[in-house]
């Protein structure tokens, strides 16, 4: 076992405190991804460990001091920081370099953390029609919404339009209470959340009121074109054959669409066709159509994730 000791220099209490977290939490997320140990003496940092982990742990901690200068850190940044650095590793690893672009929304910058998510980003911006296949937590439904913000802001579109099967793609609608906004309100509240996140609520209701955003689930989709929209399909792999055919179809003049979906987590009954799967095979020799496939190594979210379904893919090829 090796150690590697540096300082940061000229750094203050407070974002010491905001660096290393309560009761040091951000190192020993740090310790447990990179399985190093780190001991603190004021502005010093002692690592102990294997060589890449120690590289990696003094980048990481250096990455998480400009941060802590200027925001509050939390467990969900100092995890996307990980994240960030040991999918550089994997991608050096592999000969490629890091990717990187940058999503311009009014109240944030959003930047591609993996190689995927940046030919995911590239495809929607060079594709009237694109697919994102892979697990939860890869970035797909908030990618999606971010470069449908950039194509309204840059004038491209008229509106967004977002998209979800409702109730697992059985339309039980009347079985929940209260109004149509009310029934569909929870199936959609993923992209609520992002429009908020990089719109603001005062905002995204004003276009809501105006009808530059309309969400919507898939069954009402029926009968309509759709021009000058940007289209978002979430959670594709709960649709049946006929209704990916009746959305696909919806696509009017000037229009973009992006269908996410995550072929591992299909609920429809088992005598169901999942739409998503059926079209990939269907449109394969299609040109013009972009499919980017996300992998667990793309997942954003807290690290066990990642080890949650690589132990779910596993299993699953041992049976």
């Amino acid at each position: 076992m090796k150690t590697k000791e540096f300082q940061i220099e000229s750094i203050d209490n407070s974002t010491l405190v905001n660096l290393l977290g309560i009761f040091d939490s951000h190192m020993r997320s740090i310790e447990s991804e990179l399985e190093i140990k780190i001991k603190t003496r004021g502005n010093t940092f002692v690592l102990s460990g294997e060589d890449q982990g120690l590289e990696t742990g003094e980048r990481i901690i250096h990455d998480l001091y400009l941060m802590a200068k200027d925001e509050n850190l939390n467990q969900e940044k100092v995890h996307l920081i990980i994240n960030k650095h040991l999918n550089s590793e994997h991608d050096l690893a592999n000969g490629t370099k890091s990717f990187e672009t940058i999503i311009r929304t009014p109240n944030r910058e959003i930047k591609t953390r993996t190689k995927n998510q940046f030919h995911y980003v590239e495809a929607i911006r060079s594709n009237d029609l694109s697919f994102g296949i892979g697990p939860a937590g890869t970035g797909k439904t908030y990618l999606a919404v971010a470069a449908a913000i950039e194509s309204l802001q840059n004038q491209e579109v008229k509106r967004i339009i977002l998209v979800r099967p409702a109730v697992e793609a059985g339309e039980n609608l009347g079985f929940l209470p209260g109004d149509l906004s009310q029934k569909v309100d929870p199936y959609l509240r993923p992209m609520y959340d992002a429009l908020y996140e990089m719109l603001g609520m005062d905002q995204v209701n004003n276009l809501i009121e105006r009808r530059a955003i309309e969400l919507a689930p898939l069954a009402f989709m029926r009968g309509r074109s759709l021009n000058e929209s940007f289209i978002i399909l979430d959670e594709a792999q709960n649709t049946t054959a006929e209704q990916m055919k009746m959305f696909l179809t919806r696509m009017g003049f000037g229009s973009k669409s992006v269908i996410n979906g995550d072929v591992t987590q299909i609920d429809l009954p088992p005598e169901k066709i999942s739409g998503l799967k059926h079209a990939l095979e269907v449109l394969s020799d299609v040109n013009s159509i972009a499919v980017v496939n996300f992998v667990h190594t793309d997942i954003v979210r807290h690290r066990i994730v990642q080890k949650i379904v690589e132990a779910y893919n596993k299993f699953k090829q041992s049976i």
